[in-house]
């Protein structure tokens, strides 16, 4: 496979890097305090064009996501300066189309729901709470506040939507998923008019849980949670739909950072505090065994 390198131009590390829902705009976020945006090229051939730099926020930035394209195209960051700022391009021209600067500490991750919720955005904060901000019909937006985790929150991810045992509009209530200083991992169920309610409390590992990640819908009534902490180990939970959550633990050795499903929901990629990324599938026998592993040096194995 080739492979195309990319000066950014940042000025400082980078934190945080998504492609959009075609993956044809990337996005990077910065301790140099900028969101940049790239244009890529089609089969990746040459290397991305710059399009805009976004400048707006006071600290290092540390996340960045991308709407549904059916609202158009937005994008969300998050920094160390408390704010979240939600960007929207038209005609080829980035502004500041709503800043929510309400916690009282660095917002660590942003995330947006599945599109069949329509437009909200979780963002998680380290004084231990998790903003929705909804956008209403007038064109406002709503944000609604609520303490998640003790001592920080340092993830959230929303579980895939799901249409049986459906409301009236054809859809379960929306879930999300976050991770915590408190070493634990907790489910939230959002439910229109209602204030989030605690589903689950997963307790597995024995230092700051660092990210969470909800595996793809495969059609089945299972669900899948990938945990990653810095006691150095991954674990991933899944239930059969009847509330209970089984944990299969990974240990990889090193405190670990990011962890993140494939499309298919088949391959988990697990990046490592030893500069590693290595990827994981399920097994016959239902164990996640590892396929590959990559450093800075290349393929490990």
């Amino acid at each position: 496979m080739a492979s195309v390198q990319l000066d950014t131009q940042h000025e400082d590390m980078i934190h945080d890097s998504q492609f959009d829902y075609y993956g044809k705009r990337l996005a990077t976020a910065s301790s140099d305090r900028t969101v940049r945006v790239f244009e890529v090229s089609a089969g990746g051939q040459a290397a991305p064009a710059a399009l805009a730099t976004l400048s707006g926020h006071e600290g290092p930035v540390w996340q960045v996501s991308w709407a549904h394209p059916k609202f158009g195209t937005l994008l969300a960051s998050c920094s160390y300066d408390r704010k979240v700022i939600i960007w929207k391009e038209e005609g080829g021209q980035w502004r500041q189309l709503y800043q929510h600067a309400e916690h009282r500490s660095s917002v660590n991750s942003v995330s947006w729901c599945p599109h069949e919720h329509g437009l909200r955005l979780a963002c998680c904060s380290s004084d231990g709470t998790v903003s929705i901000l909804t956008h209403k019909p007038d064109d406002s937006w709503e944000p609604v506040k609520f303490t998640a985790n003790q001592i920080a929150v340092n993830a959230v991810a929303w579980a895939p939507a799901r249409g049986a045992a459906a409301d009236a509009a054809g859809l379960k209530p929306a879930q999300l998923v976050t991770a915590g200083c408190d070493n634990t991992v907790k489910l939230w169920q959002l439910a229109d008019g209602a204030a989030p309610r605690e589903l689950s409390k997963l307790e597995g590992h024995t230092d700051w849980v660092r990210d969470v990640a909800w595996a793809p819908d495969m059609g089945t009534p299972s669900s899948t949670i990938a945990s990653c902490s810095q006691d150095g180990k991954v674990i991933v939970w899944t239930s059969d739909g009847g509330g209970a959550w089984e944990p299969q633990s990974i240990d990889l050795g090193n405190p670990v950072w990011r962890v993140s499903w494939s499309l298919t929901g088949s391959i988990l990629a697990v990046s490592c505090g030893d500069n590693t990324v290595s990827l994981w599938t399920e097994g016959a026998d239902g164990q996640y065994v590892r396929t590959s592993s990559v450093s800075e040096a290349g393929v490990v194995a």
